[in-house]
């Protein structure tokens, strides 16, 4: 069964851009290149961001969660504020190719 790892947080007023730059060409890369990972869906609404990231298992993204994750969230501290709230699912129904 498919694994949803939501994450949000606040992007830094007048941020948004290079968040987006950010995590376009650096954070996008290492999540693709981790095992179980399918999907990731990035929303704004001004400067509340949520991102979706689907794996194939809950395993996958629990492995992502403890080795990967820190590092990705280092990587975009100048540009979120405070820590983001972190919720997972499993995937009940979608309509992406997952």
């Amino acid at each position: 069964m498919n694994y949803i790892r939501n994450v949000s947080f606040t992007v830094k007023s007048g941020k948004t851009a290079e968040f987006n730059q950010a995590l376009t060409n650096d954070v996008l890369p290492t999540m693709k290149a981790q095992p179980g990972f399918k999907h990731e869906l990035g929303m704004l609404n001004g400067e509340h961001a949520i991102g979706l990231s689907v794996w194939t298992d809950k395993a996958s993204a629990e492995q992502y969660a403890t080795k990967v994750y820190p590092t990705i969230l280092t990587k975009l501290s100048p540009w979120i504020e405070g820590t983001p709230k972190v919720a997972n699912y499993d995937l009940a129904v979608s309509t992406l190719a997952v």
